[in-house]
C-alpha cells in the first residue's frame, strides 16, 4: 500500500521529539548547568551571565542528533584579543574536564564530549566565547565578536565574526510551521549524512515562508520549501542574511557547485517521492527506536495505527 505522506511526516516528527529522551536530556541539562556555573565562577566580573543557545533554545532540536550550546559573553576589557579569550576558555575547560571528556577546538566554539557513562550515554556540549564590541555595550545591543579558528571549516580569511545570537533566536520565535519543516530537513540531513549546516537550512526555510505563499498540510509545506530551494539556491542574486549580522551572507558558506548540488538533490527527492510515495521513507525516516512509544500513545486514545513502511535509521548516530 502506498505511503500516506502527510501522516508519515507527522509520525517522523513525533518519533524525533525531544520528549522521548527526557532522562538523557536531564543529564545534558545537568552537565550544561554545571559548566555554566564553573564559567561564571571563573570569569566573575569579566563576563556577563552565560546563556543557552543553539537548536534546543530555538525548539528545532531532534533526538537523533543534538548537543546543547552555551554562549559566554565577555566584557570588552577582559582580554586584549579574541584569540586570547578563546584560548583561555579552552585552557580552563581542558583543565576542568580533561579526565572525563574530550575537549576540542572548533570553528567558533569549544566542544566538550563527555566519555560514555554507565548507561552508555555520551553528552556533548558546545561552548561559544564572545566579546562585546565596545565597553558596556552588550547589555544594550547583544552584539558579540567571536574568534574564528581559520583551520576549521570556512571563513578562512577571517579571524573574527560579529554576530547577535539573541537576534538569531528571536528570528525563529513564534514560527511553528517553519520549525516543523526545519526539523524535517535536519532529519533528512542526519539520516542521509548530508553536510549542510543546520543554520543554513533554518534560514532558507524561513526565507521560503517569507517569500512564498506557503499554506497547506505538512507535506505541502515541506514540498513548497524544497521547491523554493531547488529554484532559487543557484541564483547569483540569492542571499541568506544572518539575522545576527546582515553583513554575513550564510549562502556564501557553499561553493557554486555545492549550491547546484543542493538544488539537484531537492529536485531528485521531490521527483522520486512523486514517482513512488514509499520513497519518502528513504529521505525522512521514522525513528524506529521510539515508534513503539508512539503506537502505544495512539492506542491509548483510540487512534488507528497508520500503515507505514518503516525505514531503519542509519548506524553511527550520535548526540553532538
Amino acid at each position: 500500500m502506498a505511503t500516506e505522506i502527510t501522516t508519515h511526516l507527522q509520525d517522523v516528527l513525533e518519533t524525533h521529539k525531544m520528549s522521548h529522551i527526557d532522562d538523557l536530556l536531564t543529564k545534558y541539562k545537568s552537565k550544561r548547568d554545571e559548566v555554566k556555573e564553573k564559567l561564571e565562577a571563573k570569569y566573575n566580573g569579566g563576563s556577563y551571565a552565560p546563556f543557552n543557545s543553539g537548536s534546543y533554545a530555538k525548539h528545532t532540536a531532534i533526538n537523533s542528533k543534538f548537543d546543547l550550546d552555551v554562549v559566554i559573553p565577555f566584557k570588552r576589557n577582559s582580554f586584549s584579543t579574541l584569540e586570547d579569550m578563546f584560548n583561555d576558555v579552552y585552557d580552563f575547560l581542558y583543565g576542568e574536564y580533561k579526565n572525563e571528556a574530550t575537549i576540542r577546538e572548533q570553528k567558533v566554539s569549544i566542544g566538550i564530549e563527555f566519555y560514555v557513562d554507565e548507561d552508555g550515554d555520551t553528552i556533548s556540549l558546545d561552548i561559544v566565547p564572545g566579546r562585546e564590541l565596545n565597553a558596556d555595550s552588550y547589555p544594550d545591543d547583544d552584539k558579540l565578536n567571536l574568534f574564528v579558528n581559520s583551520q576549521y571549516g570556512l571563513l578562512e580569511s577571517k579571524t573574527y565574526i560579529q554576530t547577535n545570537i539573541q537576534a538569531q533566536i528571536e528570528h525563529i520565535k513564534g514560527k511553528s510551521n517553519e520549525r516543523e519543516i526545519i526539523r524535517l530537513l535536519k532529519i533528512w540531513k542526519n539520516s542521509n549524512r548530508e553536510k549542510y549546516k543546520s543554520f543554513l537550512l533554518e534560514l532558507i526555510t524561513i526565507k521560503a515562508f517569507d517569500k512564498e505563499n506557503i499554506l497547506g498540510n505538512l507535506w505541502e509545506n515541506l514540498k513548497a520549501v524544497m521547491k523554493y530551494i531547488q529554484d532559487n539556491v543557484t541564483e547569483d542574486s540569492f542571499t541568506l542574511k544572518d539575522p545576527g549580522n546582515s553583513n554575513n551572507d550564510v549562502i556564501e558558506t557553499l561553493e557554486k557547485w555545492e549550491r547546484q548540488n543542493l538544488s539537484n538533490k531537492m529536485r531528485n527527492i521531490l521527483s522520486n517521492i512523486e514517482t513512488n510515495s514509499d520513497n519518502i521513507n528513504i529521505y525522512f525516516p521514522i525513528n524506529e527506536k521510539y515508534k513503539a512509544e508512539e503506537k502505544s500513545a495512539q492506542n491509548i486514545y483510540g487512534i488507528k495505527d497508520n500503515k507505514i513502511i518503516p525505514s531503519i535509521p542509519p548506524n553511527n548516530q550520535r548526540f553532538g
